[in-house]
């Protein structure tokens, strides 16, 4: 159910963003009375689900979910309908519009995308407010796995800052040190300031690792258990406070989980406060250190801050919301095709992008990604790359400033290469996916 429910929410905010995209593109054609011969949400090799026909345009949706398209008579796309290019060009046609009336067209899509990834925030903004975790807040420190280990962090150390500069949002800490490329972390331990160097090498790995490093830290209360769980068969009860394994003192929710794992296969002594009364309480460790239980949610313990806004507060803070992600995924790109990181090894594809989603139906997480994605497909579409409205863009820029079309055979020879190039890249993302699931 868990799948069903992410795919869903993936299929329905792809469809939004690739109809609106299509739209961008549409609307303007039709403004310029450019004909439009079809207009397809996913793609309809050989076939479509569903098609009819309302004056000169098709309208359908096609059986592979990779996007969806317009086909504008009298222009070298996807379509690569070369027949009709041979033919003397019409009015109605797009190669006989002015570069700027074919400009705008081509941009519309992108245009439109950036335009809503500013509504969705400024309307997520002012439903739900903005809430997150400040990074004084965090009153136990952090808890720390191998990797922040290797670059000097110790569970219980608190974050002062990021390369000197405060991070307000505990959360937004990892981002800022991969995309800032961050070459210190200041924290404090032991009441002193620790100045930590960030070296290359930890940036290039904690994006092959793709998990937080570090988390709040917060005592272990129970708060409920899976079934069948090891810890309530051994008499371990809902609100009990885990303090200690045998001898070793575990005050924290990390330190109980490090400790038990040493004790895989072994019967153990767990150090329990029940309504402050200390109790001991003897379980049988299974062969993955795993007892079922779950600690109580980390604001039982941490003072998180929301942010309301009015109307005419959200509209600008969405917008800057959005340009803030434009230019973190630009970062992302440069990280991306950088051989120092080799982030390229971790690109994704819809598998990736389904697990971003809730499992189970959260209406605020679901319009920030599809807000998130959104930025993302505007950004991925305008790169200068042929068969994208960049490459479309790239050559109409060069007609306008030499005054000349470029040659009709280079363009759909471009395009031929611009979709060898993406259908590679989609291969190999979704490639990605596919070797995740069986490591």
């Amino acid at each position: 159910m868990e799948i069903l429910i992410k795919a869903i929410q993936l299929i329905l905010s792809l469809s939004i963003l690739v109809i609106l995209h299509e739209l961008g593109h549409f609307i303007p054609a039709k403004l310029f009375k450019t004909r439009v011969e079809k207009f397809y949400l996913f793609f309809d090799p050989w076939f479509s689900v569903f098609k009819i026909k309302k004056g000169e345009t098709e309208y359908g949706v096609g059986w592979l979910p990779l996007g969806g398209y317009v086909k504008i008579a009298g222009m070298v796309d996807e379509s690569m309908d070369k027949e009709q290019m041979k033919l003397p060009p019409q009015p109605w046609e797009f190669r006989s519009k002015p570069a700027w009336q074919r400009l705008i067209i081509m941009i519309g899509g992108v245009t439109v995308n950036v335009i809503l990834g500013m509504v969705i925030y400024a309307g997520i903004l002012f439903y739900w407010g903005e809430e997150y975790l400040p990074t004084e807040n965090l009153k136990y420190g952090v808890a720390v796995d191998s990797t922040g280990q290797q670059l000097g962090l110790r569970s219980g150390d608190k974050i002062l800052s990021v390369d000197n500069k405060p991070v307000e949002n505990f959360m937004k800490i990892p981002a800022e040190i991969v995309m800032n490329q961050a070459k210190s972390i200041q924290v404090e331990r032991d009441g002193q300031k620790v100045d930590l160097t960030v070296p290359s090498t930890f940036i290039a790995g904690l994006i092959k690792k793709q998990e937080l490093f570090m988390v709040p830290r917060q005592p272990f209360e129970i708060d409920e258990f899976t079934p069948n769980s090891k810890g309530k068969e051994a008499g371990l009860q809902k609100n009990d406070k885990l303090v200690g394994v045998n001898d070793v003192e575990t005050g924290y929710f990390d330190d109980f989980r490090s400790e038990i794992q040493k004790h895989k296969n072994q019967e153990v002594s767990i150090h329990v406060l029940r309504n402050g009364a200390p109790l001991e309480i003897e379980v049988k460790v299974p062969e993955d250190a795993i007892l079922g239980i779950r600690p109580k949610p980390i604001d039982n313990y941490l003072d998180f801050k929301k942010k309301e806004y009015t109307l005419a507060q959200s509209i600008p803070a969405g917008v800057e919301k959005a340009f803030t992600t434009l230019g973190d995924y630009v970062k992302q790109l440069k990280l991306i095709v950088s051989p120092e990181t080799k982030a390229y090894e971790n690109l994704g594809g819809f598998i990736m992008l389904g697990k971003a989603f809730s499992p189970d139906w959260d209406w605020a997480r679901f319009w920030s990604f599809t807000a998130f994605l959104s930025i993302v497909l505007a950004i991925m579409n305008i790169l200068p790359i042929p068969a994208l409205d960049g490459g479309h863009v790239m050559f109409l820029l060069y007609e306008v400033v030499t005054g000349r079309k470029p040659n009709e055979k280079f363009m759909e020879y471009a395009q031929v290469a611009g979709m060898i190039f993406l259908f590679s890249l989609l291969l190999y993302a979704n490639g990605n996916d596919i070797v995740g699931l069986f490591k």
